[in-house]
């Protein structure tokens, strides 16, 4: 199974859009929304089945049991955290908890366990050879490159025969992202013709090379300032970074998105170049 990365620097650029669109033309089998902070490929698709639902599970959260507990104040002064309060007795909050285990470790009474917690749901759709995984991680909670992890996963046990797999991941650089870019075959970098888009593009740049992976990028909104599209594409000729194409902005799009629709649905200027765009990235993927 070969993997495409949709990547963008920054958010708002229209990774997702993109995403959705590539899925589309190219049938595929096999996707992930792996942007887990906030899922969005779902409201492009049309799945009609419910998807399976599983609980998953993040580093643990202390839990002090009072009836057990001396009142020694040894795991509130350890927690660097700050995560353990006491007023009529020694209370954990569980969003500031990173699950070290250290107030168990100290606690001379052993009144701490670490107990199992919920940090959010993976989802996963399968039907007609055809599947979808995605996940919500709960507000508040960390560990988001771990559940990356577990949804590319799941996508691959359950689509083995799959040729392509399109994957929607998340803006930024931060560990969701750096999860997302194992094991690709190539990242898209969908970037924006501003100058916080220039400057995010070249951070993801700089992060997927350091991670190995093979990467191509193209401009979505390109003729919103002309001028820095073009500041783009001499970056990526300097850089020796395949160029696929530039996407114009075109109102019909965020119509067809407002409709859960995808772009390449509707006849528009948009949907003939990510069309382009689209032939112009698959075979860096197979290469």
């Amino acid at each position: 199974m070969k993997q495409l990365l949709i990547l963008s620097g920054k958010g708002g650029t229209g990774k997702t859009t993109v995403a959705g669109a590539f899925i589309q033309l190219a049938d595929a089998k096999a996707y992930a929304d792996c942007d887990v902070d906030a899922p969005n490929l779902h409201l492009v698709s049309d799945w009609t089945e419910a998807p399976t639902r599983s609980d998953y599970y993040g580093l643990p959260v202390a839990q002090i049991d009072n009836e057990r507990c001396i009142g020694c104040d040894l795991c509130r002064t350890h927690c660097r955290f700050a995560a353990i309060t006491v007023q009529e007795a020694y209370t954990v909050h569980p969003f500031a908890c990173e699950g070290c285990g250290v107030c168990s470790y100290v606690c001379p009474a052993a009144a701490i366990r670490m107990e199992p917690a919920v940090a959010g749901e993976h989802k996963l759709y399968a039907a007609e050879n055809t599947v979808f995984s995605t996940a919500q991680l709960k507000m508040g909670s960390g560990n988001s490159g771990k559940l990356v992890t577990e949804v590319k996963k799941q996508m691959r046990q359950h689509a083995q025969t799959a040729d392509l797999a399109i994957i929607d991941g998340s803006p930024g650089i931060g560990c969701p992202v750096i999860a997302s870019v194992s094991g690709v075959d190539l990242v898209l970098i969908v970037a924006e013709p501003s100058v916080s888009g220039i400057s995010d593009m070249e951070r993801i740049v700089q992060t997927a090379r350091k991670l190995g992976a093979k990467i191509a990028v193209c401009i979505n909104k390109y003729d919103i300032h002309p001028d820095y599209s073009e500041q783009i594409a001499r970056y990526c000729e300097k850089a020796q970074l395949p160029f696929t194409g530039r996407i114009p902005f075109d109102p019909p799009v965020v119509r067809a998105v407002n409709a859960g629709r995808s772009v390449v649905d509707i006849d528009c200027p948009a949907a003939e170049a990510i069309r382009q765009v689209f032939e112009n990235t698959l075979p860096y993927v197979f290469a």
